[in-house]
């Protein structure tokens, strides 16, 4: 290739001359199809290196290069210097405008940085855990030449993890700017995001395996399963679990579904006989959760996130604060009073929730007079016009809630960033609160206003069904459609701009900075959102409206193809965050059942059959149907108790692991003991010999 390295951006494998890549800036062509590049067989020799791009790093145009110089040293440097001892080469993007750094490791590199993670391996017995560099030998599936050991997902994650404590020692500030400040300890990273220089970190798709991923996932419609191990491998273990729990939740209404559609067509002008289906809600509601914990439970083990150990959790890009000590790893950070958020939070952010709250009862309000506004024009007329009419308040009202959610969610994130928290879990925790109390009211108080204290169920029936239904609608507009769009007009502009047919003949500068351009992928919080607002229609009302589970399952089906092509072609590829399950957002679904229960219960209570059955007064009926509903509670979290989160087979194999960790470390200490009793024998035996040479 003329002395030029040669690169392939879907598989992610250059071939870089020793002396050129450290003295050049070294443009990268595309080698032929089906040209392999070899690699030594001994991972604990670098003297030949074979770069791999992994991930892609763009500092701001206005970068001085002082601070290139002194952050590309930093990052090459070894790990006892303070560096992260990573590869990276600038890319040449022929215009020359871009600071476009492409960065790398070694094999040896990343196996160090996969036992410094704990990360876990299948080991040669087919238990999972946790890699260590001396026995590599012993986990299944590794060989001294064999780079699918480590999955991309994971040799990506192990860059940005060194990527991400790379800190600074004596520096007090980024070299050229002043104004971007450091002390040691400081991450240079967070330090260079927050300043602005650094514009993109993200990870580069691999051609090769993301067409394979997206032939077997979305790209042809066909009756099968997710292949979730794919997806972990590809995108990681908080990608996965999202799709898995999508998966799940779809087959497990089902269920509801098969019962909710002969259900709907043989009663469906009489709205009162719903006792059964609502019966039917309190036992699923109860169940369907517990059995997910153990189905997660199983795929965190063999995706190695059960075992993992957590990691200690670095401040926020956002914190900020007075320079101080942290006195558990004794580092400088900013520090930030806890009174003072706390202030924050209960001055502004506790009424802000309340105003908030206060004005979506009071758009719910408008509605129902706009819903009577509607039906008598429709009592007057008897037009075709009025009776479709009388629809438009309740498709109306549906979009004013998603509109109302969205910019919510937008003064949500602001408000919560803004109270400073230190932690990303701990901002994640109020921001979740925050938009989950606001949409549940938002989405579901004209839902018990209509069935508690109008108590007509024909109202209830159209309103479930067009705010279910327009809400679908519209999520799979904004999420899949539009961003889809965007991104094809985008790639038609980089079409017509190079007078080519296909993408896949640009350069390797041209393809990563048509990833670059691409939309971030914001991570799985509006895709939980949204199964939470439908696991509430679902388990809360549907009993009125037995097709709420077949739409949840219809609209399900195409989110797992609308979802999946987002990821691999809409979004740019995001990094992996190993995880074990899907955190607060099982708390919130819980806290869902717990509401369903207390619903349905009343739906019941509410209902004709069980007034005439039971011939008694409200006060007493009242008491029946809370007695029934505390006992149908304490029956939920006896069964919570009783089926056990873990399966058993995998509790066995996790005790067995960690028994043989502690025997191993029990080995290791008497081996170290022995040795230092062998060392100090020895010492006494030549102060004997010299003593008596000395007589």
């Amino acid at each position: 290739r003329g002395g030029r390295a040669g690169c392939d951006v879907a598989g992610g494998v250059c071939v870089v001359p020793p002396r050129q890549w450290r003295d050049e800036r070294l443009s990268v062509g595309l080698p032929e199809r089906g040209m392999k590049m070899k690699r030594l067989s001994s991972v604990s020799e670098d003297i030949e290196f074979t770069f791999t791009p992994l991930v892609v790093l763009e500092l701001a145009k206005d970068t001085n290069d002082k601070a290139i110089e002194w952050l590309t040293q930093r990052i090459k440097e070894k790990k006892h210097l303070g560096g992260a001892h990573l590869k990276i080469k600038p890319l040449d993007d022929q215009a020359g405008n871009s600071q476009v750094y492409l960065l790398g490791a070694s094999w040896r590199r990343l196996l160090v940085g996969a036992e410094a993670l704990g990360l876990v391996k299948e080991y040669q017995d087919g238990t999972m855990r946790v890699f260590t560099y001396q026995n590599k030998e012993d986990y299944k599936y590794f060989s001294g030449d064999s780079y699918d050991f480590l999955t991309m997902a994971e040799r990506q994650y192990i860059i940005k993890r060194e990527l991400e404590n790379l800190r600074a020692i004596n520096e007090t500030m980024v070299p050229g700017h002043p104004q971007a400040k450091l002390y040691p300890g400081k991450s240079i990273i967070r330090r260079l995001q927050t300043s602005g220089l650094l514009l993109q970190l993200y990870p580069l798709h691999n051609k090769t395996e993301l067409e394979k991923l997206s032939t077997i996932w979305y790209k042809h419609f066909h009756v099968a399963l997710q292949p979730l191990n794919d997806i972990e491998k590809y995108f990681g273990q908080n990608i996965a679990l999202y799709f898995a729990f999508l998966e799940y939740f779809t087959i497990a209404l089902f269920p509801m579904a098969l019962i909710g559609v002969p259900y709907y067509i043989f009663a469906w002008e009489d709205y009162d006989k719903y006792i059964i289906f609502a019966t039917f809600n309190l036992l699923w509601s109860t169940i369907v959760l517990e059995v997910w914990k153990r189905w997660c439970a199983k795929l965190s083990y063999n995706w190695g996130t059960l075992l993992m150990k957590r990691k200690f959790e670095e401040p926020r890009p956002g914190f900020h604060g007075q320079l101080g000590l942290n006195p558990a790893t004794g580092r400088k950070e900013p520090t930030y009073p806890n009174y003072k958020r706390l202030l924050r939070i209960y001055l502004i952010s506790v009424p802000f929730v309340c105003l908030s709250i206060y004005i979506s009862i009071f758009v719910m309000m408008i509605y129902f007079l706009m819903e009577d506004l509607a039906l008598s024009y429709n009592n007057e007329v008897q037009s075709f016009f009025s009776s479709i009419l009388i629809f438009c308040p309740s498709i109306f009202y549906a979009v004013v809630i998603e509109v109302m959610n969205r910019i919510y969610k937008y003064a949500a994130e602001w408000l919560t960033s803004w109270e400073n928290h230190r932690l990303e879990s701990s901002y994640q925790n109020h921001l979740v609160l925050k938009v989950l109390v606001f949409n549940f009211i938002n989405c579901f108080a004209s839902l018990f206003y209509i069935a508690f204290v109008l108590q007509d169920m024909k109202l209830l029936r159209q309103n479930l069904a067009a705010l279910l239904i327009t809400s679908q609608i519209l999520n799979q507009f904004m999420e899949s459609v539009l961003p889809y769009w965007l991104q094809k007009h985008r790639i038609r502009k980089i079409k017509k701009k190079l007078h080519i047919s296909s993408i896949e003949k640009l350069p390797l500068a041209d393809q990563i900075q048509m990833q670059g351009e691409m939309g971030q992928y914001l991570g799985t919080f509006d895709d939980y959102l949204e199964l939470f607002q439908q696991f509430g229609f679902v388990s809360l009302f549907s009993c009125v409206y037995p097709l709420a589970a077949i739409l949840a399952v219809l609209n399900n089906i195409t989110e797992v193809y609308s979802d999946g092509l987002k990821m691999c072609s809409v979004f740019k590829r995001p990094f992996s965050e190993p995880v074990a399950d899907i955190g607060v957002w099982l708390i919130a679904f819980e806290t869902m059942g717990i509401i369903s229960v207390m619903t349905n219960c009343a739906l019941i209570g509410i209902s004709p059959q069980v007034k005439e059955l039971f011939h008694i007064n409200g006060i007493e009926l009242v008491l029946l149907i809370v007695a029934i509903e505390h006992a149908l509670l304490a029956l939920k979290f006896i069964l919570a108790l009783a089926i056990s989160d873990i399966p058993s087979d995998i509790r066995t194999k996790v005790a067995r692991m960690e028994f043989e960790s502690l025997e191993a470390l029990k080995r290791k200490q008497i081996k170290e003991a022995d040795e230092s009793m062998e060392m100090e024998e020895q010492l006494e035996t030549e102060k004997t010999w010299e003593g008596k040479k000395k007589i």
